[in-house]
Order: structure tokens, then sequence, then C-alpha cells
């Protein structure tokens, strides 16, 4: 699941990039929970969660049904 998850973040990752951000998967925890860190202009943002719930965690249950939630490290 490692590698899905990567994959769908290397899509996400040039949105995050054009803003100064980018997003490092942290781990993958039992029961479908993801983990990242939003990295740069994203890390001290204050639309931080809204970008980690409405775009990351969003495109993520998208296409990988197994994922049920992402969380901050």
């Amino acid at each position: 699941m490692k590698e899905k998850v990567e994959a769908v973040l290397n899509k996400i990752r040039p949105a995050l990039q054009r803003d100064g951000g980018d997003v490092e998967l942290v781990e993958i925890q039992e029961g479908g929970i993801v983990r990242v860190r939003l990295k740069g202009a994203c890390a001290g943002c204050p639309m931080s969660q809204m970008t980690l719930r409405n775009g990351i965690e969003r495109v993520l249950k998208q296409e990988i049904p197994e994922v049920k939630a992402v969380e901050p490290a």
C-alpha cells in the first residue's frame, strides 16, 4: 500500500510545490490511517488543515479505498 500512497502523493505534490510547500509520507498505520507531514510553506500555513482534509485526504481516499483517514504527523 505504501507504493500506492506514494504514487498518489506524487500526483498531488506539484500543486503543493507551486505554493512553496510539500508533503512527506511518515507512516501507514493499521486500519488505513495515513500519517503525513506538510513541509515548507504548507507547514505553517493557516489553511494547512483544509489542504490536508479537502486535498490530500480526499484524493487518497478516492484513489485508494483502503485509506480511511489522513492525519498530520
